[in-house]
């Protein structure tokens, strides 16, 4: 038998662990015929098949199963190694990354900043979408990482906590009962406008509603917090916003700071796909650590308070990073919403 290379191992790893061998070529910026080409090598130097191509999908084999661990157990090892010399060299290639909407208004411009002058030769590519979207399409392999809300249940994902986002109930000064009626109240009158269920905010919500015994009367559903906001200015219904929009939106807190009405810190996470051994991954942990910030409010400029409410989400599109580090592509402007822009990504 002869011996595999590490090229041939890595390859085989994330053809067996993506969900398909397009999206694992692209995870080692290889075409999917360079990539069949060395887990064939692979085959040959082991003189057994490792994937079963018979179907319309290849699913492992059992030499393959039997592989895996052991390919993954080279793979850390030469990461270690890596490590240990410590080269720091710069990042190059693609990174493709999610994050939440409420990332991407807040802290996402300093990170991507911080990470081209840290690597310029790296090419960023953040897909906003709702946590549980994002989650999928990290364990299929479509992404390298995400911080997202909460740590993943998933035995295929790691987490790493970055970092919290505090919240507060709010509504329009002069939507009925505002002033005096607590959040509980209010949203046994008016609409709850918030995040749809596969956000992160959807367990921070029913963990207080609970708590209180409270429910909700009606539900006006949208994957954008710029969105949330603009229909809270409008007066359509209670929310609750990062706890630094609110005065700065014209807005008005429920609750104050009375224990009852407390939201509970929603705790973020960078999450990756257990056995990636890259330099990629601690670089941007560690780049994350550093700039993951809730407390920054949307650099995003409009003054219009209507926004258009749908009820189902969709797929979030690439935002493209320029030169000049500035994000030239945004899921929806804070104030001045369209309805396209607001629920349409």
């Amino acid at each position: 038998m002869s011996t595999p290379s590490v090229k041939q191992l890595e390859a085989f790893w994330w053809a067996a662990t993506c969900s398909n061998f397009a999206t694992a070529a692209q995870r080692v910026h290889l075409s999917v015929s360079s990539l069949s080409k060395r887990i064939t090598e692979l085959e040959s130097a082991l003189g057994q098949p490792l994937f079963d191509r018979s179907g319309h999908r290849a699913v492992l084999t059992d030499a393959g199963q039997r592989l895996l661990p052991a390919a993954l157990e080279v793979l850390n090892a030469m990461a270690a190694l890596g490590q240990a010399l410590d080269t720091r060299e710069a990042l190059a290639g693609h990174c493709r990354f999610g994050v939440g909407d409420l990332s991407a208004l807040t802290w996402l411009p300093a990170f991507v900043a911080a990470a081209r002058q840290a690597h310029p030769q790296l090419v960023l590519e953040p897909h906003v979408d709702v946590g549980g979207v994002l989650e999928q399409r990290l364990d299929d392999g479509e992404l390298d990482f995400a911080v997202i809300a909460g740590r993943s249940s998933r035995s295929s994902l790691l987490s790493r906590p970055v970092g919290a986002a505090r919240f507060a109930w709010a509504v329009a000064p002069g939507l009925a009962g505002a002033g005096r009626l607590g959040a509980a109240a209010l949203l046994q009158r008016h609409a709850l406008v918030t995040l749809p269920p596969q956000a992160g905010t959807t367990r921070l919500l029913d963990d207080w509603l609970l708590a209180r015994g409270a429910s909700v009367r009606e539900r006006i559903l949208c994957n954008s917090w710029g969105a949330v906001a603009g229909m809270l200015r409008a007066g359509l219904g209670v929310g609750f916003l990062p706890t630094g929009w609110i005065a700065a939106l014209g807005l008005r807190a429920v609750g104050g700071a009375h224990p009852k009405a407390a939201l509970a810190p929603l705790h973020y996470a960078f999450q990756w796909r257990r056995g990636d051994a890259r330099a990629l991954i601690p670089a941007m942990q560690q780049l994350a650590l550093a700039q993951v910030d809730f407390t920054v409010m949307p650099g995003l400029v409009g003054t219009g308070p209507h926004a258009s409410p749908h009820h189902t989400g969709s797929k979030g599109h690439p935002a493209e990073i320029g030169q000049d580090g500035t994000w030239k592509q945004t899921s929806c402007n804070l104030y001045d919403i369209d309805e396209d822009a607001a629920c349409h990504r």
